[in-house]
């Protein structure tokens, strides 16, 4: 067991949905170790044992926005990065992998299946472009809008083939 200055490893599994104009389905949290400072991030979480990490993103799609998807419906993985994070009063490191998915930009979202941790810290989703979301400077991660660049163009190569 790790102490509790020794970060934890979490493995994700996380869902990039791009519609047809190019942009991003993210979800606005915060983390409740800092409450009031929202921030846009991907759908996803972690991978329980002996799941796959298509399988855990499938899961973790229905789970944040009730939205049902298959495996095959998912294109990449298209991006993967290991970084330090902390959540609440906890230290990890993310083992984060990252799948593209083609999705109508009217598609409905519901929160109805949240995890418990989630239902307090979880306030909206939005559809965002790369660029938009660079300027707004309000992305969990610096460099996510690079990472949905990658996703965009994955599904825009697969539409176009």
């Amino acid at each position: 067991m790790p102490t509790p200055s020794e970060p934890t490893l979490r493995v994700t599994a996380r869902v990039l949905p791009v519609n047809h104009r190019g942009q991003v389905l993210l979800l606005q949290d915060q983390d409740p170790g800092r409450p009031g400072i929202l921030r846009w991030g991907t759908i996803g979480g972690a991978v329980d044992p002996g799941e796959s990490l298509l399988d855990a993103a499938v899961r973790e799609m229905h789970e944040e926005t009730g939205i049902v998807i298959a495996a095959p419906d998912l294109l990449g993985p298209v991006h993967r990065d290991v970084v330090p994070f902390t959540y609440g009063d906890r230290a990890f490191i993310g083992d984060s992998t990252f799948f593209a998915l083609a999705l109508a930009h009217d598609a409905e979202v519901v929160f109805d299946h949240l995890e418990p941790v989630e239902v307090d810290n979880v306030f909206a989703h939005g559809w965002w472009s790369p660029e938009a979301l660079e300027a707004d400077g309000t992305a969990v991660l610096p460099d996510l809008p690079d990472i949905m660049t990658k996703a965009v163009a994955a599904i825009h190569d697969r539409s176009t083939q």
